[in-house]
């Protein structure tokens, strides 16, 4: 039996690292070409061997003003998963501790229904209230997903917490709001990282939103990489050393994060 599993395990494993560096090519070329020249991106003899070259990501930092660029995706993306946590862990105790499937459905239905259908509404309102190319206008845009998500994540994560803590803490005097703060929030940390993590990260990437809501005051990352896109050429290097800035910061959060997100992601589809 055991001989027989052996060239079954070897087939998976060959198939797990090739399914691996499937998807992790095109993050290694776009690394490479952060660092060639125009000409040397477009030969086919200088893919692996070339002289690599910093001036990509001084174009990028220098010419193209990218750091107000992080600044402003950052201040957006914070802002926008802090209000959503504010705003989604208390309705998520809510519909996970008393049933209220109406909201459930309500919240589910926002984050089911494509967020450009939201788009028009969205312009004309912020439009009459001028608050176009605003950080305002931009938080609450971003929260449209970032919430329900958030209100997912947490709903099947507090299904998971026995009940007869938050009693034991209402018999020793705690009330419904002080049990949800210093009983269930402290044990739900997991989660709450997980669902924030995705907020953010939807948010840092975020271009349809960005695209007709900000301008020159509030534009985000996604929308800056225009700037290497032209009617008659595309600065490939350029390109690919600002999607290297946009893609590193939260490569590395995702990474010092995993065994949170894991954990988070997992407590939810098992009931205690």
């Amino acid at each position: 039996m055991a001989k027989r599993k052996d060239p079954v395990r070897f087939l998976q494993r060959l198939l797990l690292v090739a399914v691996v560096l499937a998807f992790l090519f095109p993050f290694f070329w776009m690394i490479l070409a952060s660092f060639k020249t125009q000409q040397q991106i477009l030969s086919p003899n200088n893919v692996f061997v070339f002289e690599p070259t910093f001036q990509n990501y001084l174009d990028v930092f220098q010419q193209y003003s990218f750091m107000k660029f992080i600044f402003n995706s950052f201040i957006i993306a914070a802002a926008s998963t802090i209000l959503s946590l504010v705003l989604g862990l208390p309705a998520a105790y809510s519909i996970a501790r008393y049933h209220q499937n109406k909201l459930g459905m309500t919240i589910l239905i926002a984050r089911i229904v494509p967020g450009i259908t939201f788009l028009i509404p969205w312009f004309i309102i912020f439009s009459k209230l001028s608050l176009v190319d605003s950080y305002t206008s931009m938080i609450l845009s971003h929260m449209l997903v970032g919430l329900p998500f958030i209100v997912w994540i947490m709903v099947s994560y507090f299904e998971n917490i026995p009940s007869e803590l938050e009693e034991s803490a209402r018999v020793d005097g705690c009330t419904i709001q002080g049990a949800f703060w210093r009983i269930v929030l402290p044990i739900s940390g997991p989660g709450i990282i997980t669902s924030s993590i995705f907020s953010f990260v939807f948010s840092w990437n975020n271009f349809m939103f960005s695209l007709v809501l900000s301008g020159q005051k509030t534009e985000t990352l996604p929308i800056a990489v225009f700037s290497f896109l032209s009617y008659s050429s595309i600065n490939w290097g350029g390109l690919m050393a600002a999607a290297v800035v946009i893609t590193l910061p939260v490569l590395i959060l995702a990474l010092f994060a995993q065994k949170y997100i894991i954990s988070g992601l997992t407590a939810g589809a098992v009931k205690g």
